[in-house]
């Protein structure tokens, strides 16, 4: 079981919805996590039970972001409108490099996102079993 954020701007939510409803069936059985809105949206088409966390202003991108920074989160699918400038562009852009900090596989369009979809439904996430397993405290049961 992996853990999965959504994170979508508002031109980008309907995106969003549909492509969740496409793929709900490999979403089922992860644990799923969204900003406010967008989780709600998906929620209301779909059978998926999500967290959700503040909507993006109001500080969930940073709440996902602290998931990330623990590597606590597996996947992001953080569908972006780059043509419309964000408010909270300083979270947006923190949110990121921690993903490429912690090696966290971040899609921020929807054809990137179906390619790693299809890679967690293949299983070829195992990479991320891995990471969990040998995380310190969580094997032996010992903090850090």
């Amino acid at each position: 079981m992996f853990k999965i954020a959504f994170i979508a701007h508002d031109r980008k939510k309907d995106e969003m919805v549909n492509f969740v409803v496409a793929y709900e069936h490999v979403f089922k059985g992860h644990q799923l996590y969204s900003t406010g809105t967008t989780g709600t949206r998906i929620m209301e088409q779909t059978t998926l039970n999500i967290h959700r966390f503040m909507s993006g202003p109001l500080g969930g991108d940073q709440q996902i972001g602290a998931m990330v920074a623990q590597d606590e989160m597996d996947l992001i699918i953080f569908l972006r409108d780059p043509l419309m400038a964000q408010p909270h562009e300083p979270d947006i852009s923190a949110l990121l490099r921690l993903c490429d900090v912690q090696g966290i596989p971040l899609a921020t369009n929807v054809a990137t996102a179906e390619i790693l979809v299809k890679a967690l439904d293949r299983g070829d996430f195992g990479w991320r079993e891995l990471v969990h397993k040998y995380k310190p405290g969580v094997a032996t049961g010992e903090a850090e």
